[in-house]
């Protein structure tokens, strides 16, 4: 049997152009392997090294991107599944558009591939420390496994429109949306 091809080319074209989005969660197919694709930091692909210059090539893989418990990240077909590598998260939240105010505001993000979420339970927001007192990497939950971090001009943007919070364990610093708040950062400790 002959192995496929995995350049993204061939990929591509073996891919039906679905509209919505396949349901990648339900595909089971065996591993092929790696394909030699990687998405940086600032949410450029590359392959081979070279970056993607075409936006619809991109947004076509993104389609069928997952991420399994494994914690890789892997494009999936019905009969193919490609581990790639991921440096952070695989989408960058590039806008954030808001309506209302206090608990009853909303919060829409964009993402540099054109997919919208608002933040709430179902898609959380949330913000990573990994360092203590280090620089802070906020996310926000996409689809399945997959995450967006949020540019540092709209985690700006997002920070003013936080508001301090008392809970037990001191005073949060957050934001709401959908009736839920969400914690970007703890201001002191409690005591």
């Amino acid at each position: 049997m002959q192995r496929p091809d995995p350049s993204p080319t061939a990929l591509a074209a073996r891919l039906d152009h679905q509209n919505p989005l396949p349901p990648v969660d339900r595909w089971q197919p065996p591993l092929s392997g790696d394909i030699d694709l990687r998405i940086a930091r600032d949410g450029t692909w590359y392959h081979e090294g070279v970056a993607f210059q075409r936006e619809a090539l991109v947004r076509l893989f993104a389609s069928i991107l997952r991420q399994d418990e494994d914690g890789a990240h892997y494009l999936v077909t019905p009969v193919e599944k490609w581990r790639i590598q991921v440096d952070d998260a695989p989408f960058v939240a590039v806008r954030l558009d808001t309506d209302g105010t206090g608990s009853d505001q909303s919060l829409r993000f964009t993402t540099n591939l054109g997919d919208t979420v608002i933040a709430s339970t179902e898609h959380p927001l949330w913000v990573e420390y990994r360092v203590a007192g280090g620089e802070p990497a906020p996310y926000i939950h996409i689809r399945g496994r997959l995450r967006a971090l949020l540019s540092r001009a709209v985690f700006i943007e997002l920070a003013e429109l936080g508001e301090e919070r008392a809970t037990p364990a001191g005073r949060d610093y957050g934001v709401w949306s959908q009736g839920q708040f969400f914690c970007l950062g703890q201001l002191d400790a409690a005591g």
